[in-house]
């Protein structure tokens, strides 16, 4: 993994096994992130439980089926690190699919809900 210059943007920007990781830096940015940076296809990430914490877009310029679990593993993990849940051992985080995540009118910045989900259970790591 290594980090790649993301400054100025609404986002830190990572690199896991060649696939760009995106982590949101507030309400604001991840609202940015999640309904301008990204595409359809690529996958969201979020700790679950209503827990505050940054959007983490894994891009998927190929649009894969599924993306190498080591990949969300690390995703997931950098989602339970930038939230507050950092501190606890075991954190739920939601994993979807872009295209699976809406902002319905009235929802606060980085307020989102998600259609389908599914969940992975990882340590907060940054």
């Amino acid at each position: 993994m290594r980090s790649v210059g993301s400054k100025g943007r609404p986002y830190k920007r990572v690199v896991v096994e060649g696939f760009e990781v995106l982590v949101g830096r507030g309400d604001v940015e991840n609202d940015e992130l999640t309904f301008e940076v990204a595409e359809p296809s690529d996958i969201w990430l979020h700790v679950g439980g209503g827990t505050a914490g940054s959007h983490v877009v894994v891009r998927n310029p190929d649009a894969l089926e599924e993306l190498p679990r080591p990949v969300l593993e690390r995703a997931a993990e950098l989602a339970a690190w930038h939230s507050k849940a950092r501190s606890a051992g075991r954190v739920a985080v939601h994993v979807c699919r872009v295209a699976d995540v809406r902002k319905r009118r009235g929802l606060a910045p980085g307020e989102v809900e998600l259609r389908r989900w599914e969940e992975l259970r990882v340590r907060p790591r940054g």
